[in-house]
This record gives C-alpha cells, sequence and structure tokens, in this order.
C-alpha cells in the first residue's frame, strides 16, 4: 500500500491553492478492512503515549479544528481518530448556532471559553470559522443578527479581511503561548454529499442528521468553494496550517487525519517529565519503604 505523503495535503504551499483542482478521492491506502483497522489502531496507540506525555508534562496543549460541508464526516472522523485516546486528555466541543449570549460578545468569544488547557487536545466541530464561511455566503447572518454598529457592516468585504486577520493573530497568540493549532478541511465532492444525503434518508437510524435546509445550501456550492479557498489561503500559516483532506473515502480520511496528527505532534518533541535529584531520590526512598512493606 502506499505510504502516505502529508505534505501534499498541508497548506500553505508556495502556490496558492485551487481547491476545486484537489482530489476528493484517492488510491486506497490500506489493503482491506483487517489492514485498515490495523494502521489506524497503530497510529491512535502513538496518539494517546504523546497525549499521555502532554498531559503529564503540563506544558502544551493542542487545538484542532474540523471544517467541511455537511454530511462530509467530521462527527465519524472524530469518533474514530480519537476512540483509542485517553477521554481525560481530549475535549471535544461542536459548535451550533450561536446563542444569545454569544451573540452579544465580538465572534471569537465562544470559541475562547473552550479552548483546552495545559496538557489536553481540544477539538472543535466547526469553529470561529463559521464566521468566514457560512457567514460569508450568507453576510445577513452578520447585518442581521450579530449586532455590530451598522457603520462596520457596511462594507463587507474589509469585514471579512479584518476577520481573517483577527483570525490570524488569535491563533498567533495560541501558539506564542504553547498551543499548536491544527486545521483540517475535508474535502468531498459534490456528488458524493448527495449520495450521503440519499443515504440518511433511507435509513431510519440516520433520519435524525438529515434537514431539508441542507439541500438549499447545496445551492451555494460554489460560493462556499471560494469562501473556503479564500479562508485557507488567508488563515494557513507554518504555525497553524490546513490539511486539505481528500473525504469520499472515510477511512482513507480517518487514516490521513490521524496520521497528519501525529505528525504534529511529534513536532512538540513531548518526553515525560525529567525530575530534578533530590526529587528522584525521594521516589527512590518512597520505593525502598514500599519494598520492605511488602516483604513483611
Amino acid at each position: 500500500m502506499p505510504k502516505i505523503d502529508l505534505a501534499q495535503f498541508r497548506f500553505p504551499k508556495k502556490s496558492p491553492i485551487k481547491l476545486r483542482k484537489l482530489p476528493t478521492k484517492i488510491k486506497s491506502l490500506y489493503a482491506d478492512d483487517v489492514d485498515y483497522r490495523s494502521k489506524l489502531s497503530s497510529v491512535r496507540d502513538d496518539i494517546n503515549e504523546m497525549q499521555a506525555q502532554m498531559y503529564a508534562h503540563d506544558r502544551h496543549a493542542m487545538l484542532v479544528v474540523f471544517q467541511a460541508m455537511d454530511a462530509a464526516g467530521k462527527d465519524s472522523t472524530i469518533e474514530h481518530v480519537f476512540s483509542g485516546v485517553n477521554p481525560q486528555g481530549v475535549e471535544v466541543h461542536s459548535f451550533k448556532t450561536p446563542s444569545e449570549e454569544e451573540l452579544n460578545h465580538d465572534f471569537l468569544w465562544r470559541s475562547t471559553t473552550k479552548l483546552p488547557t495545559r496538557g489536553k487536545i481540544g477539538v472543535f466541530n466547526r469553529s470561529y470559522y463559521e464566521e468566514v464561511l457560512i457567514c460569508k455566503v450568507h453576510p445577513e447572518i452578520i447585518q442581521k443578527y450579530q449586532r455590530l454598529p451598522e457603520a462596520k457592516t457596511k462594507d463587507m468585504k474589509r469585514l471579512y479581511q479584518q476577520r481573517y486577520e483577527s483570525i490570524a493573530d488569535f491563533e498567533k497568540h495560541l501558539a506564542r503561548n504553547g498551543t499548536h493549532v491544527v486545521k483540517f478541511f475535508l474535502h468531498i465532492s459534490q456528488k458524493e454529499q448527495a449520495e450521503r444525503f440519499l443515504a440518511r434518508i433511507e435509513d431510519p437510524s440516520k433520519n435524525w442528521k438529515f434537514n431539508e435546509g441542507d439541500l438549499s445550501e447545496r445551492e451555494h456550492w460554489e460560493e462556499y468553494m471560494d469562501a473556503y479557498e479564500e479562508c485557507i489561503r488567508k488563515t494557513g500559516t507554518p504555525d497553524s496550517p490546513w490539511y486539505v483532506i481528500p473525504g469520499d473515502s472515510k477511512k482513507n480520511m480517518r487514516l490521513i487525519v490521524a496520521s497528519v496528527l501525529r505528525h504534529e505532534m511529534r513536532k512538540l518533541h513531548l518526553e515525560w517529565p525529567q525530575f530534578p535529584e533530590n526529587e528522584r531520590a525521594a521516589m527512590a526512598r518512597s520505593k525502598r519503604k514500599l519494598a520492605a512493606e511488602l516483604k513483611k
């Protein structure tokens, strides 16, 4: 099976991103289901060990952001990638329609309150990026509901540019303070989305996932692609990269996402805490006392 070349999915690159030219499907990265489960389990074990080191060392945090069109598989990817990681060290937050309290704050506020503490991985299922995605496709959300001063919404192009800048500054701030940010766009085709919507309608156990409004959003597909492309171009940095993951195969997608997370965690050079000589001597004394107690 081919080795996963993670660099091909990472942005920024030397040349600007052209989202419509990027694949939504690649060759299988596994031989069969057994091989898939084995590969995913192996990567998860590595992530779990590094997360335990992160938790014990209590210096780093990681923020993992998932963005995608509806039915791209954000929920299932998060479930499969993080199911082998100690839940004590992972926090998942899903961002829905803003509440009244959230609308009374700036657009980054509700995300800021959910940031991971040191030692933990925070996972955002959707995020503050909705403010330059759905809000760009539907600017009336900002103009009617976000209660900004009218003067701030007269020039929407300038407003979006300012939000890109705010997001980039926010992520720089996180990086400077020990939170490593990794962002995923799960890239599916319009045809694949239609097939998944149909599967939700035909399967009673998945009916709850379908909303007729999802079809209305499909009519804005090209606008969303433009919004994602500009968003990735304006906010992808070496310290807070975007990874555009081919999403038409869920198993491939999970393997790539897990491999990216392992790669990004390795860059933190995590290790178990090193104790000074006096603390090691204290542990040695404690060891002798416990050994002696067990011999009685």
